[in-house]
């Protein structure tokens, strides 16, 4: 019978290790028992923890976008003004610890599974809605009714950018892809005239 108290320390070894193998293999062609063994338990732990393989990576990547939610709160807590919140969110995306191999690995074999995963794909449009609303949020008083068109423009910049810098992410790729959506937000918000 497992202690009182260690499910929440052997579960969130498990996402880590889950994150680790498939950062260390690139696929989820992962199995239960090499995530387990990573995590230094048994299968049938990692089994009566959380069903299946899917479920661990779903779990670890409700991880992962638990960061990423903790990032953008943070910078959106220092920013001041519609353009600097903007700003905050499209750097959030972009920080250090969203080009780490592993993390990267998780995010494009998260894409994947959406296609195939009610789960999967619920957790996707989850992240998707919300990285929308906060830039829909600071947009509305910059540029009125286009708000809403550019959102969609400037989340699918991100999320495209991040896909191309992460496969081929070197020292510099976040403040690359950083730069490219700050200089389409910048062109959109000018032609609309604002300052």
């Amino acid at each position: 019978m497992p202690k009182l108290g260690m499910e929440p320390i052997r579960r969130a070894a498990l996402v880590n290790a889950t994150i680790s193998e498939i950062g260390a293999s690139g696929t989820l062609d992962v199995t239960v028992a090499q995530i387990a063994a990573r995590a230094g338990m048994s299968s049938a732990l990692a089994h009566h923890y959380f069903g299946g393989k899917e479920q661990i990576f779903l779990a670890a990547m409700r991880h992962v976008l638990t960061v990423y939610g903790a990032e953008v709160r943070g910078a959106l807590a220092m920013a001041r003004g519609p353009r600097a919140r903007l700003e905050a969110v499209v750097r959030a995306g972009f920080s250090t610890s969203n080009f780490r191999p592993e993390t990267v690995a998780a995010w494009l074999n998260f894409y994947v599974l959406a296609r195939t995963n009610a789960h999967a794909a619920r957790l996707l449009r989850v992240y998707q809605r919300r990285l929308r609303s906060n830039l829909v949020h600071d947009l509305a008083p910059l540029s009125g009714s286009a708000a809403s068109d550019i959102a969609d423009r400037i989340a699918a910049l991100i999320d495209g950018l991040y896909l191309r810098q992460g496969i081929d992410a070197g020292n510099d790729a976040g403040r690359t892809a950083t730069a490219h959506v700050l200089a389409v937000l910048s062109n959109e918000l000018d032609a609309k005239g604002t300052p």
